[in-house]
């Protein structure tokens, strides 16, 4: 592990959003997934806003032709803002200008092949450059309440560990091909070294019961081994591949985070996660409630 990467804060999030979101179509045909509202706000802003809360500093989008949009919105729109002024829309010209709060950074690389999450992850190696960052799914959106974010759980250990670190929840077995799945010891509470890591397993084949899920933090180390990567399924770079080679020469930490996670690349997920969080959103939520009730009743 290059010692250099030991002693930087996590300042770099990369966010992979080069994806065509096919179990989303046709809404995703013109449109990112990640721009898919929950409520008010597309599923990427959900994912910036836990990163920025953690100390993230430069966000790091790694694209395709299709995603415009993601650019466009936290870009200023200044003819939309002068509209609102002029109507007098205090409030909704606040929301519009502080999507990114001041001193917020953001760098946009086009990932020009479609050849997996390990490969997006690559294309940011001259973003990221020598030093440790966090890699956020958007698909992923993790609800926190009072608690620290998944991420800032994550970040708090890894200044214990220094060390390449996943994210983890329980699942069900027979959803394990949907996964990367973690072997563990059997001391293995809630924080601790894995063992082994295996891109979507059968049921029987799972090493654990504990998935990876859209967080994780990295070193600069995961860069050399992707580059070393065969392609595997899907004629893909997988992620996992490198992590696994990693574990040969320096610990892997997984985090079962305090949270709850929603699936949002899955319909019901996502589906789950705009009635989750439109009853807690204070403009709807009671109307909401009432409406749901009476849906069900």
């Amino acid at each position: 592990m290059n010692k250099i990467s030991l002693v930087l804060p996590i300042r770099k999030a990369v966010f992979p959003v080069a994806g065509m979101g096919t179990r989303f179509l046709p809404a995703t045909k013109a449109n990112p997934k990640e721009m898919m509202p929950v409520v008010d706000k597309p599923l990427i802003q959900y994912a910036v806003e836990e990163a920025i809360k953690a100390g993230i500093e430069e966000l790091i989008f790694v694209t395709s032709s299709s995603k415009r949009a993601i650019e466009d919105h936290f870009d200023s729109n200044f003819e939309l803002e002068a509209n609102l002024e002029n109507q007098g829309k205090e409030e909704l010209l606040n929301i519009v200008r502080n999507i990114l709060p001041k001193g917020i950074s953001c760098l946009y690389i086009r990932q020009s092949e479609a050849l997996g999450l390990g490969h997006a992850i690559l294309c940011a190696k001259p973003a990221v450059g020598n030093e440790p960052f966090a890699v956020l799914l958007a698909d992923d959106l993790i609800s926190y309440e009072n608690n620290a974010s998944c991420l800032e759980q994550m970040i708090l250990k890894f200044q214990e560990v220094k060390s390449c670190m996943v994210a983890v929840e329980k699942i069900d077995p027979k959803d394990s091909v949907k996964y990367g799945i973690i072997g563990v010891s059997g001391s293995f509470s809630t924080f601790g070294q894995i063992h082994k890591i295996v891109e979507k397993p059968k049921m029987e084949l799972a090493p654990s019961n504990l998935g990876v899920v859209g967080r994780y933090i990295l070193t600069p180390e995961i860069f050399t081994q992707l580059e070393q990567a065969s392609f595997g399924t899907h004629n893909e770079i997988q992620l996992t591949d490198a992590i696994a080679s990693i574990m040969q020469k320096d610990p892997v930490y997984a985090l079962e985070f305090v949270g709850k996670r929603y699936d949002c690349g899955s319909k019901l997920g996502y589906l789950q996660a705009i009635v989750t969080y439109g009853l807690q959103h204070p403009e709807v939520a009671a109307e909401f409630k009432q409406y749901l009730n009476s849906t069900v009743s």
